[in-house]
């Protein structure tokens, strides 16, 4: 079985789902598969994406048995505890307000942000492999938020994962399809694919949470804003 692909017993295991419902959603079309040598194979990189769709549409406390089945899949030796989303943001990786007024200068500008944490090497490729990811299916969500990121973790031209955050001063069409602007924007540069998936179903809850975005878009100062991501974090978790 190749790295790219998984039997039904290991996307059981790596869901932590019982095999029953795992099979009812592929009769139901839920989780992309198909048949080789009439066994069932799952595309690690479909797969993800089925969890990246199942994150945008859940509720806090779905966000919160995702996460809890990414933290059981962690494997044997493997770090369980997820950096905080305030610790994940390099200092002077926060903009406000975010130069840009457009989808692509957006992008430009926290790729540029990105690279000046010197954990990003090539902003070139990363930049193409986010507006290709926006082009597939765009990160921009109904609140008024975007998770950039690429369709697959880039660990060649990273020196670590991390995130950066830019707001702007008024918001800017940037897809998605709910007919609404968009103003606060996150990248996420994560070295592999279940990291990823950790920080944006964190992400996530952070977002669903009452009052976090107002805040947010309220608040004006780096410091203040890490502090609201780590006490926010703090009271999802208890």
């Amino acid at each position: 079985m190749s790295y790219s692909n998984l039997t039904l017993a290991q996307l059981t295991r790596y869901l932590h789902l019982p095999e029953l419902q795992v099979r009812k959603l592929v009769d139901r079309g839920a989780i992309p598969s198909r048949r080789v040598n009439g066994e069932l194979v799952f595309s690690r990189e479909e797969v993800h994406r089925w969890l990246e769709g199942r994150i945008g549409i859940s509720d806090e406390s779905e966000l919160g048995l995702v996460e809890e089945a990414l933290d059981r899949s962690v494997p044997v030796g493997g770090d369980k505890e997820l950096v905080t989303i305030s610790e994940l943001i390099p200092v002077g990786a926060i903009a406000l307000p975010l130069a840009a007024k457009t989808r692509d200068s957006v992008i430009r500008s926290m790729i540029e942000l990105a690279v000046g944490t010197g954990l990003l090497w090539d902003g070139a490729a990363m930049a193409n492999a986010v507006k290709e990811r926006e082009e597939l299916h765009s990160t921009a969500l109904e609140n008024g938020v975007a998770l950039l990121h690429s369709r697959r973790p880039l660990p060649s031209i990273l020196g670590d994962t991390f995130i950066v955050l830019g707001k702007l001063s008024k918001g800017i069409p940037f897809g998605g399809g709910f007919n609404n602007l968009t103003d606060i924007f996150f990248l996420l540069c994560s070295m592999e694919d279940r990291i990823h998936l950790r920080i944006l179903t964190r992400l996530s809850r952070l977002l669903a949470y009452p009052e976090f975005l107002t805040k947010l878009r309220e608040t004006e100062n780096e410091n203040a804003i890490r502090e609201l991501l780590r006490t926010t974090e703090i009271t999802i978790l208890s």
